[in-house]
């Protein structure tokens, strides 16, 4: 177990730095001129050429990169002509627009998307799972020509159309929760879960559908192996065999779905966020995307990064610990 546990750290650390590389090639070498972006469009070329000495723009690549990884591990000073900004540890750079340390400014919204994910996962795996589950159990039946439907349809329809049919139907005609509006779980926990009950149920949805193909596609095989059998031949419950039995042999595929579905998570919350106003970091990538503020928007995509290979590592741990076999291989 320690051997493999020492393998897949040694991948981890490998994956982000692949990852760090190339999310700094693809924002900091494409065409454009980034010092003009980071000084503003008033400013003169003397400054200009200036903000470019700063931000070590006339160096060569593999220099502005290691600048790019101290600041990570070390942190890092920037000149702003009258003064020097010390940006600590993890330092992910300063905003273009407001001058401000990248990753405070992440941290702050952190929150609000976390409270989102979170609530998201918890109802898409219930939803996903339960529904798999119910269709392997009545194969055949009305049931599981109904649910493959509605997993069909879960599957085919855009996040943001499901949003806002919920919201016009849920808030607006029939009045059953207020429109959302985010409020911190510290100020009023009851509140917050009110206004994010409608993004939760809408991004779950909307993922739900492939956990529920998933856990019937799995479930359909563990049913059909010799063992399931045997169970049956003695006499054990079907209820016992499909919860007690069939529903684990099905866990190791969902663990690593799930991890995988980290990024799809994201994807959604943007949009998600967007739709419902919640202050998250995936409002904060769609600002900084449309002002062009590459600092913020490499923060985001080396966080996303970073959280992506974690979730699959840890999935990878549960994977061993619910299939031994993988530890061997």
């Amino acid at each position: 177990m320690t051997s493999f546990v020492l393998r897949r750290l040694g991948g981890l650390v490998l994956t982000l730095f692949v990852i760090s590389v190339l999310v700094y090639a693809v924002f900091y070498l494409a065409p454009g001129n980034v010092a003009q972006l980071s000084c503003g469009p008033r400013c003169s070329p003397e400054q200009v050429r200036q903000v470019a000495a700063q931000l070590h723009l006339d160096d060569p690549l593999y220099v502005r990169y290691w600048h790019f990884l101290t600041g990570l591990f070390a942190g890092q000073d920037y000149s702003t002509g009258t003064a020097v900004l010390h940006c600590d540890a993890p330092c992910l750079g300063l905003s273009y627009q407001s001058d401000r340390e990248v990753t405070q400014l992440l941290l702050e919204k952190l929150p609000a998307s976390v409270s989102l994910a979170a609530g998201a996962v918890v109802l898409w795996l219930i939803i996903g799972v339960g529904t798999g589950v119910l269709s392997a159990w009545r194969r055949g039946g009305l049931t599981e020509r109904v649910l493959t439907t509605l997993t069909l349809a879960g599957t085919a329809v855009p996040v943001f159309v499901l949003g806002l049919v919920l919201m016009v139907l849920v808030c607006g005609q029939w009045e059953l929760l207020p429109f959302p509006q985010y409020v911190p779980f510290g100020e009023d926990p009851e509140q917050w879960a009110w206004n994010l009950l409608l993004p939760w149920v809408t991004l779950a949805l909307a993922e739900s559908a492939t956990f529920a193909r998933m856990t019937r596609s799995s479930m359909l095989e563990t049913l059909a192996e010799d063992h399931i059998r045997t169970f049956r031949a003695y006499g054990v419950p079907e209820r016992a065999i499909v919860g007690r039995h069939a529903l684990r042999g099905a866990l190791a595929p969902l663990i690593a779905l799930n991890a995988n579905h980290i990024g799809a998570l994201v994807g959604g919350s943007v949009l998600t966020e967007s739709l419902f106003g919640i202050p998250g970091i995936g409002r904060e990538l769609v600002h900084a995307v449309q002002v062009v503020d590459l600092p913020i928007v490499v923060g985001v995509m080396l966080a996303v990064g970073f959280a992506v290979v974690f979730a699959n590592a840890v999935a990878d741990l549960l994977y061993a610990v619910a299939d031994r076999r993988v530890v061997l291989s």
